[in-house]
């Protein structure tokens, strides 16, 4: 004799036969397994399943993705070399090594430009933000950014400068694309690659010191360089004043998270050590800035054009 228990769905427990709708599901209780466990009413029960099914199915059940044992034998090398921790490393000057450096999530970026902006004391750029994974995605663009900005800006203030003389002919200086470029990429990587140099040969000198990888510090710098990008916007302007507040304020905020991502790499070093380093850091920043600012906006134009106008209007009533 067979007794059928039947649970429906969205309903109370009935009894019915097996014969019932689809959406139902029976539990069918023999007998003979009743008669079975009556001499230990405490053994376990186990279900053993149809060996044809195979283990594919049941990885499927469990949601796992199905082993591919006939896929390609190029991916199932790469899985075991970094389940065993033996990845072959490619060389750096190959494009696979610096393709990883730009896969980077985007809130990561906007994170890293915000870090830099905002410095903190107490704060390490490299730890809080870069956390041993520097990228040049954010460096590169924010280099490319202030590239254009400063040949735009330039062009843009030299035109308000003649801006008035019927003498002018404006003509937009490409060339200050190509010398923008050299200086903001040069300072990038030639500060970075020198700076990256010293601290190793330190850190070889003094076994307690922080040691950072190249790589880092050229994340460093690009990132610090994101401060720029509106003070060369505010540069435009013909106040003088202006442009002077917006490169003090670039200097200070780029300046301390150079101060405050690097003092731990020399903190434990030599005094003397330390105050070169420091100094040799601000020193490149000051250039940079000051430097851009002499020589993309320069006023010399405009005090010859005072000056050239302040003759003729002497002249003129003894021409007289």
């Amino acid at each position: 004799m067979v007794n059928v228990v039947c649970y429906e769905q969205q309903s109370e427990v009935k009894k019915r036969l097996c014969g019932v709708s689809q959406t139902s599901f029976c539990i069918v209780e023999f007998e003979e397994a009743g008669n079975l466990l009556e001499p230990n009413r405490d053994a376990t029960t186990i279900s053993i399943e149809d060996e044809d099914i195979k283990p594919e199915k049941k990885r499927k059940a469990a949601g796992f993705p199905p082993d591919d044992e006939d896929g390609d034998p190029l991916a199932t090398d790469d899985k075991t070399e970094l389940l065993s921790g033996q990845q072959k490393s490619v060389p750096f000057w190959t494009f696979e090594y610096y393709q990883r450096f730009f896969d980077i999530e985007t809130h990561h970026v906007k994170e890293r430009i915000i870090g830099s902006v905002m410095p903190w004391p107490g704060k390490n750029f490299i730890q809080v933000y870069l956390r041993r994974n520097p990228d040049l995605y954010g460096p590169f663009w924010i280099c490319t950014t202030l590239v254009f900005a400063i040949a735009i800006s330039g062009n843009l203030s030299n035109f308000l400068t003649h801006l008035g003389d019927p003498t002018y002919k404006y003509t937009p200086e490409f060339r200050k694309v190509s010398i923008a470029a050299t200086a903001i990429f040069g300072y990038a990587w030639l500060v970075p690659l020198a700076l990256w140099s010293f601290l190793l040969w330190r850190s070889n000198k003094i076994m307690n010191l922080v040691s950072y990888s190249f790589m880092e510090i050229v994340c460093v710098y690009g990132y610090s360089l994101s401060i720029y990008i509106p003070a060369v916007v505010l540069w435009i302007g013909t106040f003088e004043w202006l442009q002077w507040c917006s490169i003090v304020v670039a200097l200070f905020l780029s300046g301390s998270v150079l101060m405050l991502t690097f003092w731990p790499a020399v903190r434990d070093d030599h005094p003397k050590i330390i105050i070169a380093t420091m100094s040799a850091i601000v020193v490149f920043n000051i250039l940079l800035a000051v430097g851009c600012k002499a020589y993309f906006f320069s006023n010399s134009e405009r005090k010859v054009l005072v000056k050239s106008a302040a003759t003729v209007l002497t002249k003129a009533p003894s021409s007289t």
